[in-house]
């Protein structure tokens, strides 16, 4: 014990000053995370029009969910639809093209508040800002052709979009972003574009239609958990991902109760944490692979640890400032060992052409490639790192 405190002490600091030094973030903020069921849902349990009771969204399974939409008719669906859009758009396991339609009309009611309270005259100029900003990016998002899977406002915002047709993909992938991402800026353009979700799940989807050029493919961008902000105890420690696990494994069983083959999950930065507390809950049925990326760690200290039946791919740039923090878990402090260590039994491919920390799904680099070949289940095709015996079994 006494050695583990010490390893701690020394930890602590260093761990500070590596982030300092190398991710140029401003300071963090301790976040408070959006947990239980979609907003609405008090309203959603009281309504009885339909002569029946709804499923409870705080309690009934995706697979109840989607049994229960299964047995109502069209006008049915619009009526829920029309009185609960924020419920019914975050509904795991509700139908694809309802979610999109009822967060189409949440977006719209939300954007109405937001341009209301910009004119609010008892409120202050800065809350005017704020309205305005909102009411400009939920205007965005209801851009034509945009598939919004979940929209919720509370908090810092979260958001699913879906690239692609997810209704009729035959291999498909979903983006779970690390710190700092959330519904205002997930799909920013600019030099980090590729650090984003959203400029992730679109290199994915363009370089896995390129692969394979007769296949349907989808990559969802997940920005359904609250995120760290900048580096801190948010940042080091497993408390978010702790949260953020749960609503994870729920959207994937809600992808697999409508259809979606299983994806591949790409899991970035601290995304891989949140990974890494939801692996033991993942069937190979909601998801295909694990593959987690400039990682932290997974707080563990292998894969067989990890307790999963998911088949678990690693990779980390030269270049990335991750590889500079102490791959350490004490007293709640650190993420545990480094995926691509060799004892962490992870299969590690190449990541030879990345760029620093945000840089693994640029257009052109060895990293995109063999993401898309695990996407496209092509395993054959991946590039292992060459003292990465549990890739090169793979093939």
């Amino acid at each position: 014990m006494k050695r583990r405190r010490k390893r701690a002490l020394l930890a602590a600091p260093l761990m500070a000053a590596v982030f300092a030094a190398t991710a140029g973030v401003t300071s963090a903020t301790e976040q408070t995370p959006v947990t239980g069921p979609p907003p609405g849902a008090a309203a959603w349990r009281a309504d009885h029009a339909l002569g029946r009771t709804l499923p409870d969204p705080a309690t009934a399974s995706p697979e109840r969910v989607a049994a229960f939409f299964a047995g109502l008719d069209e006008s049915e669906r619009q009526g829920l639809v029309r009185r609960h859009a924020l419920t019914v758009g975050n509904l795991d396991g509700a139908p694809l093209e309802v979610r999109y339609q009822a967060n189409r009309v949440a977006l719209k009611e939300e954007r109405r508040v937001q341009l209301a309270r910009a004119r609010d005259a008892g409120l202050t100029p800065e809350d005017h800002r704020e309205a305005g900003r909102k009411a400009e990016r939920y205007a965005e998002l209801l851009a034509p052709g945009r598939q919004i899977l979940a929209f919720d406002p509370r908090g810092r915002g979260q958001v699913a979009e879906v690239y692609g047709d997810l209704a009729h993909t035959t291999r498909t992938a979903v983006v779970v972003p690390g710190s700092d991402i959330d519904l205002a800026g997930y799909d920013g353009g600019g030099e980090n574009r590729y650090g984003k979700p959203a400029g992730m799940a679109t290199a994915l989807l363009r370089r896995m239609s390129e692969r394979a050029p007769h296949a349907r493919v989808a990559v969802v961008a997940w920005v359904g958990y609250t995120t760290p902000v900048g580096l801190g105890p948010d940042a080091a420690t497993g408390r978010l991902a702790k949260a953020g696990a749960p609503r994870l494994v729920r959207f994937l069983d809600g992808l697999a109760q409508t259809g979606v083959p299983a994806p591949a999950v790409l899991c970035h930065s601290y995304g891989s944490v949140v990974c890494g507390r939801a692996a033991s809950r993942l069937d190979r049925s909601e998801a295909a692979d694990l593959i987690v990326f400039g990682s932290p760690g997974m707080r563990t200290g292998s894969v067989a640890a990890l307790h999963t039946r998911v088949p678990v791919w690693a990779a980390r740039a030269a270049a990335d400032w991750i590889g500079r923090v102490p791959n350490v878990e004490v007293l709640g402090l650190g993420h545990g060992a480094d995926p691509t260590s060799a004892r962490f039994g992870a299969r590690v491919v190449t990541a030879n052409e990345a760029d620093g920390h945000s840089g693994y799904l640029e257009p052109g680099t060895d990293s995109l490639d063999n993401f898309a070949s695990i996407a496209l289940r092509a395993y054959g095709s991946v590039e292992c790192a060459p003292t990465s015996q549990e890739c090169a079994h793979a093939h």
